[in-house]
């Protein structure tokens, strides 16, 4: 597609992004979505929901409730909007963002930011290996087949104050019984998101001019990402890097602590087995463990950069958010979790 610039469109073309639409503002990460959108106060949003949702939405997000069903109410919801944001839970059923996806062709969407939060979409083996790699690309290739919207794809890794107090299937630490599992020799490098991160990762990147104002501009643009992936992070970590953090914000000692290494790939094979069995906590220690494996696929930095700069996002302290994973893990935020 030959590149477009603002100064040839029609008259009365818009260079921005002024309306969103979000599903699941009032999710574990969509709430940090909205409330950064609401901080660049750029935007006017609309949270897409069920009737029967109970999630508080932030004040200020106009809502409008839809039937999954009734592609037409899903439709006339997205009437308008110059982007959808859909975030869920990776159980949600299967054909609901496709319904979402054909409502917002059927609207006129221009830009989707598909349920794309986590590892690097564009590693086929490693996608393939965590079992979401296929459906998802299906999801983008469905944006682009229809033509009517580009998807921007969010490769924030994954969520740390989850993933660090959400137990061992995760990033290997039970913050409760003061253990850790190490994969190998917990120096493997990865790249990981904070929520508050991710909301600022998809707000400023919405907050980004659609098209170069002409050919002489270089400065960063909707365009520039159209149907590929932002690579963000907040921070590129190992386990003994998260289990120094973890000593320091309780002034812990290591003899405290059971600490065991496990070879990463056995723990991942474990996962597979788990799942075949019908356990899907083995979904979670495979998921986790493969961006563990030395390929760099939980490292998408090292392999093609990162665009922390180009999205104007700050430097976080990464003893801070070790701090929120401690207090949502003693608080019984994970309690009842899948893993």
């Amino acid at each position: 597609m030959a590149q477009e610039y603002a100064n040839k469109q029609p008259q009365g073309f818009k260079n921005k992004v002024e309306n969103v639409a979000i599903v699941g503002a009032g999710g574990q990460c969509g709430k940090f979505i909205v409330e950064a959108l609401l901080k660049n106060g750029k935007h006017t949003i609309t949270a897409i929901t069920r009737p029967e949702s109970t999630n508080k939405i932030a004040d200020g997000v106009h809502v409008k409730k839809v039937d999954y069903n009734d592609p037409a109410s899903l439709t006339a919801a997205l009437k308008g909007q110059d982007a959808l944001i859909i975030t869920m839970n990776v159980l949600a059923p299967p054909d609901q963002q496709t319904k979402l996806v054909d409502a917002a062709a059927a609207a006129g969407v221009p830009w989707i930011i598909p349920n794309e939060f986590g590892g690097d979409g564009t590693n086929e083996q490693g996608g393939k290996d965590v079992f979401l790699g296929p459906p998802k690309k299906a999801v983008r290739d469905h944006i682009e087949e229809l033509g009517a919207s580009a998807w921007l794809g969010i490769a924030c890794g994954f969520w740390y104050e989850y993933s660090l107090g959400g137990g061992p299937y995760r990033y290997g630490f039970d913050l409760k019984n003061k253990t850790v599992k190490m994969f190998d020799e917990g120096a493997t490098p990865i790249d990981t998101s904070t929520w508050p991160q991710t909301g600022r990762q998809v707000a400023n990147l919405l907050a980004l001019k659609a098209l170069p104002e002409d050919e002489h501009d270089t400065s960063p643009c909707l365009a520039q990402y159209r149907n590929r992936f932002v690579f963000a992070a907040s921070f590129t970590v190992t386990q003994q890097e998260m289990f120094a953090s973890v000593l320091r914000v309780t002034g812990g000692r290591k003899e405290d602590w059971t600490v065991t290494h496990v070879p990463v790939k056995e723990v991942y094979q474990e996962g597979v087995k788990m799942l075949q069995s019908g356990n899907r906590k083995g979904f979670v220690q495979l998921l986790y463990s493969r961006l563990f494996f030395p390929d760099g696929y939980g490292n998408h930095g090292s392999l093609v950069g990162l665009d922390n700069e180009k999205l104007g996002l700050p430097k976080e302290d990464l003893d801070e958010f070790t701090k929120e994973a401690i207090r949502l893990a003693e608080s019984g935020y994970f309690d009842g979790e899948l893993a």
